[in-house]
């Protein structure tokens, strides 16, 4: 009964999370615990067959609550700064401390600072142009080293264009200032080589653990990543009939499970009375 409402838990989590954005969904796996031998079995001889063994299971465990991670749905928003990933990577953002931590929520703003944030202020990482922002057009470099991707409040003497911030497909980012587009970095995105085994965190971010691998960084595109869609937000990939008809199998089997002892109970009962 624990363990059935454990996976109750989890189903009720999911259906909370159903409007989350990029939320990934949780699956409960049971897996039988030891068996207790009565007999053991006996291999066939010249005149008897073999004997099979006789057990006793003695309940179910937890084996496994597992992380779906496969694509919600993409919506669109219309907000340049949310952002979609059409593929298998995650947004690595930073704290202050200098932690990584890695998510498919899209929904960026920018602070006061000019710096690409999201929700929790944890900083979009991503690579600056060499030299500062480049006209664009041209062929422009990155830094090989990451850092917060940065909306500077001018340049080339020009003051930034409100609202002209732009995300293309490859992540690279750009804006207005005054008639001319500047381009200003690319944001990074992690890859691994078993998403299943990240640890959520809270605030729909990630940490890596020791079975999920180090992240790959790159740019959108590289190892699998997938490319980023901008005026787009994943929303959560819980499916509710589902979640619904795994509710309905756990509130069954919780019932089941309390009548065995009820059963159980009424037995020891009848045997006390026929001892009196």
């Amino acid at each position: 009964m624990k363990n059935l409402q454990t996976k109750m838990d989890v189903v009720s989590n999911n259906i909370a999370n159903v409007n989350t954005t990029g939320y990934k969904s949780s699956r409960v796996s049971f897996q039988d615990m030891v068996s207790q031998t009565m007999s053991n079995a006996t291999a066939p001889s010249t005149n008897n067959g073999g004997i099979n063994g006789k057990q006793i299971g003695l309940g179910v465990q937890t084996g496994s609550i597992d992380t779906s991670t496969g694509a919600g749905a993409p919506q669109s928003t219309g907000n340049p700064t949310d952002l979609y990933i059409g593929g298998e990577g995650y947004f690595v953002v930073r704290n202050n401390d200098g932690a990584n931590y890695y998510t498919r929520d899209g929904s960026f703003k920018l602070d006061a600072d000019g710096a690409l944030v999201n929700s929790n202020g944890l900083k979009v990482m991503g690579y600056a142009t060499t030299g500062g922002p480049q006209v664009e057009g041209g062929n422009p470099g990155f830094s090989g080293a990451a850092s917060s991707i940065t909306v500077p409040p001018n340049a080339g003497g020009q003051n930034y264009s409100n609202n002209s911030l732009a995300v293309d497909e490859n992540g690279t980012v750009s804006a207005k200032y005054g008639s001319q587009t500047y381009v200003l970095g690319k944001i990074e995105l992690a890859t691994f080589f078993n998403p299943g085994g990240l640890q959520k965190m809270g605030g729909n971010n990630y940490a890596a653990t020791a079975n999920s691998g180090q992240a790959t960084l790159g740019q959108a595109g590289a190892n699998g990543s997938g490319n980023i869609q901008s005026g787009k937000l994943e929303m959560s990939n819980v499916d509710l009939s589902n979640e619904f008809t795994e509710m309905i199998i756990a509130n069954r089997a919780y019932q089941a499970n309390a009548r065995s002892i009820t059963t159980s109970d009424e037995m020891l009962q009848e045997l006390i009375n026929l001892k009196r």
